[in-house]
């Protein structure tokens, strides 16, 4: 690896997440600060497809955009399998559990500034439980979108979290609807 890491000090952290100041020699010899956060567990995101062919998505207020903001359920493992997170996760934000849940793929997220994984959970077979715990989070629709619809979002920039873009491309290729 070209990067060298000769200190870390850790500036900051709680129980989710740790803020990291690390000594580096950068790959072209020089030497510098490079600061990152790191997540302490994974986290899922989820891709909810009704037996309509919709996708569950769910409109929220970010903090960190300061505005609402169009995308999948997801949230952290807390330590527990990922599929049995996934499922927490689903019925809390949408109030749906899934017949089949499949692990898709292991992602990570703006890579640059942290480091954090993320895997990718196809939901299918949906039916309504109740549950939508999560209000405290600023949910404030489950919204249900056609596939085409989505993909519509997508292309006009509407639906614009990177997550939730990525997780629906990983769907669409294992569901066979690119090539």
């Amino acid at each position: 690896m070209a990067w060298r890491t000769h200190t870390s000090r850790v500036v900051y952290e709680n129980p989710w997440i740790v803020v990291r100041e690390d000594g580096v020699t950068r790959p072209d010899g020089t030497q510098g600060i490079y600061g990152y956060l790191e997540v302490r567990r994974p986290s899922v995101v989820i891709v909810p497809i009704t037996d309509e062919d919709e996708v569950v998505l769910i409109r929220t207020d970010r903090y960190t955009l300061g505005r609402t903001n169009l995308e999948l359920p997801a949230g952290g493992t807390d330590g527990e399998d990922v599929l049995v997170a996934a499922a927490r996760e689903l019925r809390e934000e949408t109030g749906y559990a899934a017949r089949e849940l499949i692990d898709l793929a292991l992602t990570t997220q703006l890579k640059g500034v942290t480091r954090a994984a993320q895997h990718v959970v196809l939901a299918t077979g949906l039916h309504h439980v109740g549950g939508e715990e999560q209000l405290e989070e600023g949910i404030e629709s489950v919204e249900h979108h056609p596939w085409s619809d989505v993909l519509e979002l997508l292309r006009r920039a509407e639906l614009t979290d990177g997550e939730s873009a990525a997780a629906l491309m990983y769907a669409a290729v294992h569901l066979g609807r690119v090539h």
